[in-house]
């Protein structure tokens, strides 16, 4: 699509927000806002969860592949934190991208947010509920039903969003302390007994890299990534977020990146080389229980199960809270309604548009149980999917949108940050993209049929994003101009 200067946001018309101002500003620092981004990605329930199946399928080069997606998406953090200096709107995704791509772009852009994020945090209430049922089944013997689970998560984490967001932070920080450091203790325990035949580095030659189910390991690294680019969304709220949220990026991809490919390698060498993709087969959802248990002890195995469960309540808060500010802003831009955009006077948190985001939720679990699906097979994966698909889209549109943004205006920015960087993650996201796509049958388990669909719904929502943008420019016609502008001063 063409762009004319008309379609592209002015940067001499700042604007001030109505509710910005009630945010809670400076209130995050570098690693607070790593801790909502790292919790997004829940790495507890990623290695526990996913790992062995990536093991399983992609045999023990699979940690390379969590190397390459951590590189791959550092590359795209150069351009995109470069942009977060001069683009302060709190639209993030999509007021990059109608900086770079003009509004319809943008407006497209901010549905197709609204729907990824709403994706990846709904459908996790299923895997919630199965996680509660399972650690209940684990620990006690008791069968408990999956629904009532999900709907106190609900609950609690609709509470975490409506506290201010550094008590969501601190929340997320102790949260996130005990899954990683679970999953630090059995890599311990493995080193220190020294696997199951001693260390080895085979999986990262070559010969076990470059095999016929690489393509899958990277289609499940580059998911385990997925919302690390939400720092930006807390520039309002953040301390000197020039600083801070290139810092919160970079720290965010770097160490889940070499996290994961360090206790994928670990549980690796837990049962050798030449066993461990047998053991995977065998029991590919307890091959992390398994290996703490040998390394470490039974109690330390109980400890993991209860810690899967609070790994997917840190997930769920940290994309609650995301979605919030994005509704926010589109209450601001005049695209939502204004009252979503409301801020508590004493939390001032987003509370009303956190209030809508947790009866959306309560609707599509309900929805589920309804219709006897499965909360695992079906709320997870088919709801969580598009929406992991739909913010690899926003990825790669904000990555093209970078070099088209800094063409456009005057700047002491060098050609690595705006140019070489962006177009270089541009065609490794496109890959990515592609990857995922053409093997959507492994993380959905689906019919062709559902799998179509599922692949459809972004494309879809984009396109209805733009007849949204051509009715606001002719229906109302300030709100289109306005989309997207840069905040006053005063409101910073």
């Amino acid at each position: 699509m063409s762009v004319t200067a008309s379609d592209t946001p002015a940067e001499k018309t700042p604007k001030t927000p109505p509710a910005a101002a009630g945010l809670r500003s400076g209130s995050l620092g570098t690693a607070d806002i790593a801790f909502f981004v790292v919790s997004a990605a829940a790495p507890l329930t990623v290695m526990a969860g996913v790992a062995p199946l990536a093991i399983l399928l992609g045999g023990i080069g699979a940690p390379v592949g969590y190397l390459v997606a951590g590189i791959t998406l550092t590359v795209f953090a150069v351009g995109f934190t470069t942009m977060s200096r001069h683009v302060k709107s709190g639209g993030a995704f999509y007021a990059y991208i109608t900086r770079g791509l003009g509004r319809p772009a943008g407006i497209g852009a901010a549905l197709l947010a609204l729907i990824g994020y709403n994706g990846m945090e709904i459908g996790v209430f299923g895997l919630l509920g199965t996680a509660g049922r399972d650690t209940a089944q684990a620990l006690f013997g008791i069968d408990v039903h999956w629904l009532p689970i999900a709907l106190a998560g609900l609950l609690l984490v609709g509470y975490g969003g409506y506290r201010s967001v550094d008590f969501g932070a601190k929340l997320l920080g102790i949260l996130l302390v005990a899954e990683t450091g679970i999953l630090v203790l059995l890599a311990g325990g493995v080193l220190v007994k020294g696997g199951a035949h001693g260390l080895s580095g085979a999986s990262f030659t070559p010969g076990n890299v470059f095999v016929g189910g690489t393509a899958v390991v990277l289609a499940f690294a580059f998911a385990a990534f997925t919302g690390f680019e939400s720092t930006v969304i807390y520039r309002r709220e953040a301390r000197n977020p020039e600083r801070t949220v290139p810092r919160a990026t970079y720290v965010a991809v770097g160490f889940l990146g070499l996290f994961y490919a360090f206790i994928v390698w670990t549980v690796i060498q837990a049962f050798g080389d030449a066993e461990v993709i047998g053991a995977a087969a065998k029991d590919p959802g307890g091959l992390f229980f398994s290996a703490i248990t040998t390394y470490v002890g039974a109690w330390a195995a109980d400890l993991m199960h209860i810690f899967i469960v609070t790994s997917v309540l840190a997930s769920l808060l940290a994309f609650h809270n995301a979605i919030n500010r994005y509704v926010l802003a589109l209450s601001e831009e005049g695209v939502l309604p204004s009252k979503l955009g409301r801020v508590h006077s004493r939390h001032r948190s987003p509370y009303i548009a956190g209030t809508a985001q947790t009866v959306l939720g309560a609707v599509v679990v309900l929805g589920f149980w309804a219709a006897g699906a499965d909360p695992y097979q079906q709320l997870l994966l088919w709801v969580n999917t598009p929406g992991m698909i739909g913010l690899f889209v926003l990825q790669l549109l904000a990555a093209i949108a970078v070099p088209c943004y800094f063409r456009r205006i005057s700047h002491q920015e060098g050609v690595l940050r705006t140019v070489v960087a962006p177009v270089t993650a541009a065609l490794l996201l496109a890959t990515a993209i592609g990857l995922v796509v053409s093997h959507i049958d492994a993380f959905t388990g689906a019919s062709p049929t559902v799998n179509t669909v599922l692949i459809a719904l972004s494309p879809t929502v984009f396109v209805i994003g733009l007849g949204l943008a051509w009715w606001l420019r002719r229906q109302r016609p300030q709100v289109y101009a306005d989309f997207a502008a840069e905040p006053s001063e005063s409101s910073e």
